[in-house]
């Protein structure tokens, strides 16, 4: 199988730091079961993030609320059992890192001992730093994620671009700037302005990751069944669709129910 890069070792969180020091960008998509995780990793995938964007790709649900701890360790071991070479980074769900530093820990540790995963991603800023200084503190490296935040969809009420007011890019700023300080590894950025992550990337030692935050982060990342074309009923300007497995997959499933119907398969060549 052919690779984007020859490069097989193990991505490690120093090895996405030195990235950004040398001008190479970081890529990064979601899996959430091991065969798409096989895939990717073997495409030469730098960074695979178990998000919980699998509330709504893999269950159907409208949010990423509804994301329980356990629900995550198995997407998290799932993908860990198929993963060698990407850096993978497990999602902790809306609940887990909410302002209880000890209670935040002990989640954060069960998340890392039941998947194997090499780092957790954890939203919000100032809200939440003290938790987050807690669990690097403790061993665990840790993905920061700020602008859009899924799981604060009841506090904003609209998934539109964040921090499009200078008040709100400020604190944005502030909070990239401590997420740094305490330790952070990285910080995703999510919707955006283009010049407010040009801004902040240009500001951070550590790397930005970029979804819907245009081309001055030092990564992006998408939602692989978004990229893929597997759900056609979501078209955000920021996606580019790089397949359209939607009408692949339903071709060949209508082709397998004509030939069953006919009596075409199993032949005599797939019969025993």
């Amino acid at each position: 199988m052919s690779t984007y890069t020859e490069d097989n070792r193990k991505v490690t969180t120093r090895r996405l730091i030195e990235m950004k020091q040398r001008g190479e960008k970081i890529s990064m998509l979601t899996a959430y079961d091991f065969s798409m995780a096989s895939i990717i990793d073997q495409a030469g995938m730098d960074v695979i993030l178990v998000g919980d964007s699998a509330s709504n790709v893999m269950v159907g649900n409208v949010t990423t609320l509804p994301m329980t701890l356990e629900q995550m360790i198995y997407h998290g071991r799932s993908v860990m059992n198929a993963v060698k070479r990407s850096l993978v980074v497990v999602d902790m769900p809306f609940g887990t890192v909410s302002g209880n530093p000890l209670k935040s820990l002990e989640y954060a540790i069960r998340m890392m001992k039941e998947t194997g995963a090499d780092a957790i991603k954890v939203e919000g800023g100032e809200e939440v730093i003290s938790d987050i200084k807690k669990i690097i503190d403790a061993g665990i490296p840790v993905m920061g994620h700020l602008g859009l935040m899924p799981q604060s969809i009841n506090k904003y009420g609209t998934y539109n671009v964040r921090a499009k007011d200078q008040t709100e890019a400020d604190k944005l700023l502030k909070d990239a700037l401590k997420l740094q300080e305490v330790g952070c590894f990285g910080v995703v950025l999510e919707k955006i302005p283009t010049e407010l992550t040009k801004q902040v990337t240009s500001k951070l030692s550590i790397p930005t990751i970029g979804i819907g935050a245009g081309p001055h982060a030092d990564g992006q990342v998408l939602v692989v069944h978004d990229m893929l074309g597997i759900n056609k009923n979501f078209s955000p300007k920021f996606l580019r669709r790089y397949a359209d497995l939607h009408s692949v997959m339903t071709e060949a499933v209508q082709n397998y129910i004509k030939d069953v119907k006919t009596s075409d398969f199993p032949n005599e060549d797939e019969s025993y």
